[in-house]
């Protein structure tokens, strides 16, 4: 009896005493992570070591790092195409300049010429005297030479022509003349102002163009397959405004400044003309 209840107890005892086991090997388990926490915070303490890393941020920012996008790089890593509009841009916007400055010392020059005309020509005795007084190259010499060889050419054919319309007729012929040199330029300032935007939108569409190949043949839309060709294209976009805006100003600008400019020559004309049907001129 004693041997059969023991054998029993030991049977059931068995199991439990496993279970025991299996169910302590985890606490155990953790017993251990938490009762040994130095090795861990060893390497913690390494990261808190190297607080002097930051210091070297200074010297990396004072060495300086090349623009990528800038004008240097769209030339350098530019095509045909691009480098070809860029060509054109410069060219309209040197020559618009180059109008601009040589049209306004122009209109000075003439502002300057007018006044001698106040204060030399009308002081003479006759028309002749009074042109030998002006400068050569002068658009008011040119129209008074103009009114003086009307009188010595109204003969023959010309004779039958009344002389007040003969006279008038060469005198506006002189004047339209000054005019005409004195617009010179002008349209090269209005192409300019209206082309020079569409030039540098064709640099911006090829731009874009090239963005969208780079993706493609990339096969994803990486900020450095696209960086490149978008501010080529928005460069050429600035460079056409940067080009078309001066031309526009500055022909507005010197048209009026003609307007004024050509009332002088105007004005001169008309008294030039009375004063020759007079007869103060000499022939």
């Amino acid at each position: 009896m004693m041997k059969t209840f023991f054998a029993k107890l030991m049977a059931v005892a068995a199991p439990l005493a496993l279970a025991l086991c299996l169910t302590a090997a985890p606490h155990a388990a953790n017993a251990q992570a938490t009762t040994e926490p130095a090795p861990a915070s060893a390497p913690a303490v390494a990261p808190t070591a190297t607080p002097t890393a930051p210091a070297a941020v200074p010297a990396a920012a004072a060495t300086k790092v090349d623009n990528p996008y800038g004008i240097g790089a769209l030339w350098a890593q530019s095509d045909l195409v691009a480098k070809a509009v860029l060509a054109i841009l410069a060219i309209m916007s040197m020559g618009s300049w180059y109008v601009i400055v040589t049209k306004l010392l122009e209109q000075m020059r003439m502002g300057r010429q007018a006044k001698e005309v106040d204060n030399e020509f009308w002081n003479e005795g006759s028309v002749q005297a009074g042109t030998a007084k002006l400068a050569e190259g002068s658009p008011f010499r040119f129209i008074a030479d103009a009114g003086v060889h009307a009188t010595r050419k109204h003969d023959g054919l010309r004779g039958k022509v009344d002389f007040a319309d003969f006279v008038d007729l060469c005198i506006h012929r002189a004047t339209e003349r000054v005019n005409r040199r004195l617009s010179n330029g002008m349209s090269l300032l209005a192409t300019v102002g209206s082309t020079a935007p569409f030039v540098g939108l064709f640099g911006t569409v090829w731009g874009i163009y090239h963005a969208l190949t780079a993706i493609g043949i990339a096969g994803q839309a990486s900020i450095d397959k696209v960086a490149g060709p978008v501010g080529e294209s928005l460069i050429m976009t600035a460079i056409g405004l940067a080009v078309a805006v001066p031309a526009v100003l500055g022909y507005n600008w010197l048209l009026r400044r003609n307007i004024t400019v050509m009332d002088d020559v105007r004005e001169f004309s008309g008294e030039l003309h009375s004063v020759i049907l007079s007869g103060r001129a000499t022939a």
